[in-house]
């Protein structure tokens, strides 16, 4: 490492795993909803919860409904229809067209037909409160159209839905196909929701640094931020999260779309028992894009050191060469411990790793995606020193984290986030959405038809065939002031305690 006393810290994922070890946890003398978490420090349990970003603390509570008739304050409710009906790709009118017109046979209204003995829809999960500390900006103040175009600075693209329609108008091209899978994955959310997705307008950035620094917008005179959407965020920023475009696929490095890749990875989790998987963290990923993962390569073994890390450097170009034989994720969960570390910023592996049963540790992270924002720092040899003599609680701990992810993290879910962050958002509006000039109409034909080799695939295979059969899930209420003061000083704490205990163990002969 740099020197001697520096170590990667890495942290627990530690989201939803409490309610299996309660009699470890330590009891917070706050009474509050929020869920709080469990998390691995050195030979105890601490609870950790969502993270608070320190920008959520002194903001007003107020909210309200700005565009009146055209949102309601509940989500409304859908019962069970008794017999599904299919849309499947119609491409005639794109069949040697170039521009064809996107066809006509997709409903954008739905209703489903009722069903007394239909339960109500269940709660979502509780990262979903995040949602309401996302948009708290300006839930005093609302988003005008000036505050909204002011965003497109830097965005990527600009999307409309009208009358349950999408319209995109591009500013600049992203990286790879990042715009297009995104802009793909609300297509699908307009598919399985037709007619429940409120008029909108927003604009989104695809490149991974959050940009509308907190800063610039402080004091009670200062101007609105900019409403910007892209996929993660940090605690000096106010850029809206959203899901990343790899959960529809990412054909540039072979990665399948979430729903049939989540099966591989359950199915890999079967193939080696975790108390036979190697006993060592692993990583594997480009080292280039960050000094951090640089530094995580000098954590090998060597003739000096064993830091129980077992971490490789990927190589995509070869990779793609040689057609992806050795990066297939769902043959990864042999060891017993694994590794992330954000790259130039937050990172899509996240969810893959998770996803393993493994005991997932963190090199102490700066950004946060929708889903996961309890992370709590921990030292990589001292784990996987404390899971190896602690094998059972260790391998219940990772399936834990497993189970959330597989269970929480399901593509109806992602689809429920999506809409009840959309919903709540197009509340904000104090303008009546409307087509943006030199926008085009884009449907799942659109995009679909014309497309070839893996992005076609990857369409094909994350496409919704048919409106959902129930309602979204039911937003829950946003955290208390209380309870997320608690989390924020448990997180700084822990982070104070694992630094003091590295600081002790590295001065020990």
């Amino acid at each position: 490492m740099r020197d001697a006393g520096f170590h990667q810290r890495f942290s627990n994922y530690a989201s939803w795993v409490s309610r299996h070890f309660s009699d470890h946890l330590l009891k917070p003398s706050l009474k509050s909803p929020a869920r709080f978490s469990l998390v691995l420090f050195f030979s105890l349990f601490l609870l950790a919860g969502a993270f608070l970003s320190t920008r959520l603390l002194d903001s007003n509570r107020a909210g309200g409904n700005f565009r009146g008739s055209n949102n309601t304050s509940q989500i409304p409710k859908m019962p069970l229809r008794r017999r599904q009906v299919e849309f499947p790709l119609d491409c005639t009118p794109f069949n040697n067209v170039k521009g064809g017109v996107c066809p006509a046979s997709y409903p954008t209204n739905w209703t489903l037909e009722e069903d007394p003995n239909h339960p109500e829809p269940v709660t979502c999960p509780d990262y979903f409160r995040w949602i309401h500390e996302d948009l708290r900006p300006w839930t005093r103040t609302g988003i005008t159209r000036a505050t909204m175009e002011a965003g497109q600075r830097t965005a990527n693209f600009r999307l409309a839905i009208v009358n349950g329609k999408a319209y995109v108008k591009t500013y600049r091209k992203s990286f790879q196909t990042r715009d297009t899978f995104t802009v793909w994955g609300i297509l699908q959310l307009l598919r399985r929701y037709p007619g429940k997705v409120p008029d909108l307008e927003l604009m989104f950035d695809c490149v991974d640094w959050p940009v509308i620094l907190t800063s610039h917008f402080n004091g009670p005179n200062g101007p609105a931020p900019p409403p910007l959407f892209r996929y993660c965020g940090d605690d000096s920023t106010l850029d809206i999260v959203f899901p990343d475009w790899s959960f529809w696929g990412w054909p540039e490095i072979n990665i399948k779309p979430w729903e049939p890749l989540l099966k591989d990875l359950i199915e890999g989790n079967k193939k080696i028992p975790w108390k036979s998987r190697e006993p060592y963290a692993y990583w594997k990923g480009n080292p280039e894009v960050a000094e951090t993962r640089k530094d995580l390569l000098k954590c090998n073994v060597s003739d000096q050191k064993d830091w129980n890390a077992r971490v490789f450097a990927q190589d995509w170009m070869k990779e793609s060469q040689q057609g992806y034989k050795q990066s297939d994720l769902a043959k990864q969960c042999v060891h017993k411990y694994k590794i992330y570390i954000e790259g130039s910023a937050w990172s899509v592996s996240e969810k893959y790793i998770l996803a393993c049963d493994s005991i997932t540790l963190l090199v102490k992270p700066r950004y946060y995606d929708f889903f996961t924002r309890g992370l709590m720092p921990r030292s990589i040899k001292f784990a996987v020193d404390w899971g190896n003599s602690h094998q059972q609680k260790a391998q219940a701990i990772g399936k834990a984290a497993a189970s959330f992810i597989q269970e929480e993290l399901k593509m109806e879910y992602v689809y429920d986030y999506m809409f009840h962050l959309l919903t709540q958002y197009s509340k904000l509006l104090t303008f009546k959405p409307s087509i943006p000039p030199d926008a085009i109409e884009l449907c799942s034909e659109a995009m679909a038809c014309p497309a070839q080799g893996l992005t076609q695939e990857f369409m094909t295979e994350s496409l919704v065939k048919s409106p959902a059969e129930t309602s979204p899930c039911t937003l829950p209420p946003p955290y208390d002031p209380a309870s997320l003061l608690f989390v924020h000083s448990t997180k700084q704490s822990s982070i104070k305690q694992v630094e003091q205990w590295e600081t002790t163990k590295s001065k020990q002969p």
